[in-house]
């Protein structure tokens, strides 16, 4: 099972499980996902920090309890490439690799996609809102092409990765800030991203493109009309490490499931013998339920920053402070 506890929500959020429940089923969709989404039906208890459909203020306690347990009783011992396993096995001195996958497995994404649904709802009692969506499956952006990409992957024992992009609009001006390199909101948002399992690259905004433009391409020229605003977006929404009242945009890129049908050449870790690579269920491609996950962890990002800067111990008094 899986448990979070969110610590620092403000009272009086109206909160219930099923605000939680349907981020979580949005993760377990999209083309290439494994037979476990059809086995577990995530929902979520919540066990304390909400009374009568609202938060009061103290630690919030939820609950994602598994259907689908450990399989095997055997030990595992025949390494993954592009996994955990050789790492956290040296690392931590194991002889059976079950106790690394377990742990390193995606499946933890779902606490923080719960976690991740309470900090939009905060974020939506002040009109901010995260979206996500896919950009890139396996090389193809046309998104008519990606079922029969999965499915050619799927048949020929290998997968998939690709590039989704979150937007977050309405984040008002002066998140983050620049007097130390950890507090930088572009900084906090990229260690989120890149926290989840098998991304390998954070862009905002124009991202790598802008290394290859001049200053006068790159640039967001500014403009008053009863605000400062800018007339393009190549930051994403980030100037200095601040918000700077445009969309936050954050692109990122995930490498293929690294677990296939069709393993790959690979060493037993006891005997150091070669072998074929363990093969666990898995997905083929899991980008879009990534894209889920980029949506919950920006928005406990932006959600934290917005306390930092606004404050307060309820819902009311964070509205007046921002106003």
């Amino acid at each position: 099972m899986l448990v979070a506890i969110l610590e620092g929500m403000p009272a009086n959020l109206p909160l219930s499980e099923g605000d939680i429940n349907t981020e979580l089923q949005r993760r377990q969709q999209g083309p290439g996902r494994s037979e476990r989404m059809k086995i577990e039906k995530d929902e979520v208890e919540i066990v304390s920090g909400v009374l009568k459909g609202k938060t009061i203020g103290s630690p919030i306690a939820l609950l994602i309890k598994n259907k689908a347990g450990i399989s095997g009783t055997e030990n595992v011992t025949k390494l993954r490439p592009g996994h955990a396993d050789l790492a956290g096995a040296l690392k931590y001195g194991q002889t059976d690799i079950r106790n690394v996958l377990e742990r390193a497995s995606a499946r933890e994404t779902a606490a923080r996609v719960a976690v991740g649904a309470i900090a939009k709802k905060l974020l939506s009692e002040f009109n901010i809102r995260a979206v996500s969506k896919v950009i890139e499956i396996g090389g193809e952006s046309s998104s008519s092409s990606w079922d029969k990409l999965v499915e050619k992957a799927k048949a020929e024992g290998d997968s998939l990765g690709g590039i989704f992009e979150v937007l977050v609009s309405n984040v008002p001006v002066g998140l983050g800030s620049y007097v130390q390199g950890d507090r930088r909101l572009s900084s906090r948002l990229a260690q989120a991203v890149m926290s989840i399992p098998a991304i390998k690259g954070v862009e905002f905004g124009l991202g790598f493109m802008a290394a290859k433009l001049t200053g006068s391409k790159v640039h967001d020229e500014i403009l008053f009309e009863d605000k400062f605003k800018h007339m393009t977006n190549n930051a994403g929404g980030i100037e200095g490490g601040i918000s700077n009242g445009e969309p936050i945009i954050v692109r990122a890129a995930m490498k293929p499931i690294a677990t296939i049908t069709k393993p790959l050449n690979t060493v037993d870790l006891v005997t150091k013998e070669p072998c074929l690579a363990h093969v666990e269920r898995a997905d083929v491609c899991a980008v879009h339920a990534a894209a889920v996950v980029g949506e919950a962890v920006c928005s406990i990002v932006i959600a934290d920053a917005l306390l930092e800067k606004f404050g307060g111990d309820s819902i009311e008094e964070i509205r007046s402070r921002l106003a």
